[in-house]
């Protein structure tokens, strides 16, 4: 591919706390960044608060109208996350944190709590697919019984941004290019990896993204993570600091690139149906719900600020402690009216729950409510059947407003009053000792925009979540970045990228250079050096997952005199083993079996290819076989499946297909003759032994 060479622009310099550099001044007025009233603007990266690691002040209008002008660009479609798929389904607490909280939704042990979660890409519109290499939200909304709370994440516990003011600005880099409205659903083109190294902050999110967790195998195997740091508060409004997790009991599972690729176009809304599928069978997913919590002083001594969202904490050292469970067991019955009009907030938090002083959760707290404003186009959103609170009665004297649908009593529409009928209260009055309450957090400090000296350090867990990777990970991560930056077109961007790359891994840095054939640049200088930190196992997928099929899917490619014998073997076995199993035939009818038995299909060959399953076998006849030699979906059926590192069971008769497909033998690769239960052990997880002689990785 031909590229363009432009001119570099100046590097991004930001202030004080974020690598002790600042802003370069501009004496030329059109070359200023402004207001939409044309107020020059001193910063642009940074908001404003109440001392570098203080609260972020409402008074900041730069933000308020930044966020707010991004929250209306698109009507109705949600600019971020617009493809998503829910489920109905209940949360239920194992384990009380009555010690750290007094939000009944975490202390009534036993108690299930209604809630409806969605899952989204966040790049792609409403009508994009869903397999891309992208960040997957995770948004749940528990219908407590003291209000809803959303608990809104991703399937990755770190952000690109640190401060919410930069979240345009990521957003728009990533989404389509301005001038040409492409790539969609994309990251791999110039604007995104442009802004990815101007921002070092972003480095640790990369390598979440381009690990293997960017294409998950199925929406009911990722892990959600709460992203930012939350606060727990207790009866004696005593504070502790939470991260939240869920932990899916399939195990987080991904597919390979070049099979995430071909099922974009083989089915474009696999994981949707997939996750739809999965409930409709009684086939519920369940995760385990987590926390991590920490002191004042415990969130003080690591090596890193827990208020930076660009930061994990490892499991080594502040374990997940597991206190419940999240099952989904009903599907929408109107995806318009629950899936698209569910409105997410931060904000809502029961009694026991609170923020913290984290930047990017701050924006967030005004962003989200915003952003339903413009969506659902009423401040009554909130009475629409998917977002009303069901565990307990909502009361105000907030009135009238567009849509409203409640019929309001009485003449007295504010608080307090004395206007109620003889022996009642004048409607409902706060609630000092059970309403929510806010942690007393003392605030200091001038107020200023910076990042905090704290936030500087971009490499360290970079470096910590590539080097706690298997090499198998590794060699997948490496080989990401060399295909997203395969596809920018400019050449600065690119050495930027690797420059900054050479301060999270020399060998990383490499590895990606040589996969480019491209010199390695010198090494960008970092504001804080990183620092080696002992590798985290946890961050890994591969070697993690259970070895199973439970919630997997398997297909037994049949032909014109197959022995039913064989495929009902290999469907029993499946099926015991939780594995769900769809026989695929040349044509939809079906066909007849070796005994003349009509054997119906669930599909057709060329439009149920391999890579929706996750293992397959070939029960083929010797004419059966002869016939789908000349049959490319039937060679690719076989090719894929191998080079995908997927389990094959064959027949003898199936031998001249294998062949044609380039199929070696291996441990993956089991004659049926040896038993269906042969077949099962490989079928359980990718055989990644495999992948050396079948792609060539970075």
């Amino acid at each position: 591919m031909a590229t363009s060479k432009a001119p570099p622009p100046s590097p991004i310099q930001t202030s004080v706390g974020n690598g002790g550099e600042t802003h370069q001044t501009t004496a030329n007025p059109a070359e200023r960044l402004t207001t939409n009233h044309g107020v020059p603007l001193s910063d642009n990266q940074n908001s404003l608060k109440a001392g570098a690691r203080g609260a972020t002040l409402l008074e900041d209008f730069i933000l308020r109208e930044k966020i707010q002008h991004f929250d209306h660009e698109r009507i109705p479609e949600r600019i971020v996350h617009a493809r998503g798929s829910a489920a109905h389904g209940y949360f239920e607490l194992t384990e009380s944190l009555a010690q750290y909280t007094r939000a009944k939704v975490l202390t009534e042990v036993g108690a299930r709590t209604e809630v409806f979660t969605r899952f989204s890409t966040v790049a792609g519109g409403a009508g994009s697919v869903d397999t891309p290499r992208d960040v997957r939200g995770f948004a749940v909304k528990l219908y407590t019984k003291e209000g809803n709370w959303d608990l809104v994440g991703n399937n990755i516990p770190v952000f690109f941004i640190q401060d919410a003011i930069k979240f345009p600005d990521l957003v728009h880099a990533v989404k389509m290019e301005a001038d040409r409205g492409y790539p969609q659903a994309a990251s791999a083109h110039d604007t995104f990896w442009d802004f990815v190294g101007l921002m070092p902050e972003t480095t640790h999110m990369i390598m979440w993204a381009m690990s293997d967790r960017g294409i998950p195998r199925s929406l009911r195997m990722i892990e959600g993570f709460g992203v930012n740091t939350f606060r727990l508060l207790n009866d004696k409004d005593e504070a502790t600091f939470v991260k939240f997790h869920w932990r899916p009991k399939l195990g987080a599972q991904s597919t390979c690139w070049d099979e995430a690729v071909k099922i974009a176009g083989a089915d474009p809304d696999y994981h949707r149906r997939d996750l739809f599928e999965a409930i409709d069978e009684g086939d519920f997913p369940e995760w385990e719900f987590g926390v991590q919590l920490l002191s004042q002083a415990e969130a003080d001594a690591l090596p890193f600020d827990i208020l930076d969202a660009t930061k994990v904490i490892p499991e080594e050292l502040v374990p997940i402690r597991v206190v419940g469970r999240m099952v989904l067991d009903r599907n929408p019955d109107n995806f318009f009216a629950e899936t698209e009009q569910a409105a997410f907030l931060p904000t809502n938090m029961p009694p026991g729950i609170d923020v913290s002083e984290d930047p990017l959760l701050q924006g967030r707290l005004f962003s989200y409510q915003d952003t339903q404003l413009s969506r659902l186009g009423t401040v009554n959103f909130h009475q629409l059947p998917i977002n009303q609170a069901k565990g307990c009665p909502f009361m105000n004297m907030q009135r009238d407003g567009h849509m409203q649908t409640q019929v309001f009593k009485g003449r007295a529409n504010y608080e307090p009053n004395s206007l109620a009928e003889a022996g009642e209260i004048g409607g409902p009055r706060e609630d000092p000792k059970g309403g929510f309450r806010t942690t007393a957090v003392p605030l200091e400090g001038a107020k200023v925009r910076l990042r905090a000296e704290t936030f500087a350090d971009h490499y360290s867990h970079a470096r910590l979540f590539f080097r706690s990777q298997t090499p198998i990970e590794q060699a997948h991560l490496a080989s990401a970045i060399v295909f997203e930056l395969s596809k920018v077109t400019l050449d600065h961007v690119r050495e930027r990228v690797l420059a900054n790359l050479q301060n999270v891994d020399a060998e990383l840095a490499n590895r990606v250079a040589a996969g480019l054939g491209l010199p390695l640049p010198k090494a960008s200088k970092p504001a804080v050096a990183a620092q080696d930190m002992e590798p985290s196992p946890a961050l890994r997928i591969v070697g993690k997952y259970p070895p199973t099929l439970k919630g997997r899917a398997v297909a037994i490619l049949v032909t014109e005199g197959a022995d039913g014998a064989v495929v009902e073997a290999v469907r029993k076995a499946a099926t015991a083993e939780g594995a769900s199993v769809k026989i695929i035939a040349p044509k939809i009818g079906g066909v007849q079996l070796k005994d003349g038995t009509q054997l119906p299909a669930d599909g057709q060959l060329a439009g149920s290819p391999s890579v929706l399953f996750d293992a397959v076998a070939l029960v083929l006849s010797e004419a059966g076989c002869a016939d789908l030699l000349n049959e490319g979906a039937a060679v690719d059926f076989a090719k894929d499946a191998f080079g995908h590192l997927k389990a094959i069971g064959y027949t003898a008769q199936s031998q001249p297909l294998l062949d044609k497909a380039g199929v070696v033998p291996d441990p993956g690769v089991v004659d049926l003759a040896n038993g269906a239960e042969a077949f099962i052990a490989p079928a359980r997880t990718r055989q990644w032994e495999r992948e050396p002689g079948v792609r060539k990785l970075a």
